[in-house]
C-alpha cells in the first residue's frame, strides 16, 4: 500500500493538505521521517494538554469532565478527517480514543486536584 504523500515515479499526487515528502530510500530514512513527526505530535500534543487542564476550571462534576456525547463528537470528527486525509479511520479512531481517554483521565485528576484545594 502506497503513501499518498510520498512520492515516486509511480505514486499519484498526494491529497489536499498533506504534505508531499520524497520517497525515503532506506529504512533509516523512513524512521527518521517518523521519529521527526512524533516531535511535532508531541508538541501538538503538549498544547492539547494545556487547553486540557484549562477546560477542567470550567466543569462542574465529573460527568461534565467525561462529555461522552463530546467524546462521541472528536472520535467521529477524527474518522472523518482521516478518510479526507487519506488516514485508516479506525487507525484514527483507535488513536483519538487512546488520546481522549488519557486526556479525560489528566482532566479528572485536575479536576478532583482543585475541588481539594483550600480556597484562596
Amino acid at each position: 500500500m502506497s503513501d499518498p504523500a510520498v512520492t515516486s515515479p509511480s505514486t499519484s499526487a498526494p491529497r489536499p493538505g498533506v504534505e508531499e515528502v520524497p520517497a525515503p530510500a532506506s529504512l533509516a530514512e523512513v524512521r527518521s521521517a517518523i521519529d521527526a513527526i512524533d516531535a511535532e505530535i508531541t508538541v501538538l500534543l503538549a498544547r492539547r494538554q494545556r487547553l486540557v487542564k484549562a477546560a477542567a476550571s470550567f466543569k462542574t462534576d465529573e460527568r461534565a469532565v467525561r462529555a461522552p456525547a463530546r467524546v462521541e463528537a472528536v472520535l467521529a470528527a477524527a474518522r472523518q478527517r482521516a478518510l479526507e486525509h487519506g488516514l485508516a479511520p479506525e487507525v484514527a479512531e483507535a488513536v483519538w480514543g487512546a488520546m481522549v481517554g488519557a486526556f479525560i483521565d489528566l482532566e479528572l485528576r485536575e479536576h478532583r486536584s482543585a475541588a481539594h484545594r483550600p480556597a484562596t
